[in-house]
C-alpha cells in the first residue's frame, strides 16, 4: 500500500493505513504480525483462521 488509503482491516475492523491485500481484502500491518508469530496452539490462531476464511468466502459467494 501506499500509505495514503485507509481501510478497513478484515482482522481488527479497525481502519488503518499500512499493510498488505489478499484477494482485495487488507489486513493490517499490526494483525498480519500477530498472525504470523501466532502459535498453532493458541486460540487466537483459530480466529485469524475464521477471519481469514471470510475472504474466500466473499469472493465465491
Amino acid at each position: 500500500m501506499d500509505g495514503q488509503d485507509v481501510e478497513k482491516c478484515i482482522i481488527c475492523g479497525e481502519h488503518k493505513q499500512d499493510g498488505i491485500v489478499i484477494v482485495s481484502e487488507f489486513i493490517c500491518d499490526a494483525c498480519e504480525a500477530e498472525m504470523v508469530h501466532t502459535d498453532v496452539k493458541d486460540d487466537k490462531y483459530h480466529f485469524f483462521i475464521h477471519q481469514m476464511k471470510q475472504i474466500w468466502l466473499q469472493n465465491n459467494a
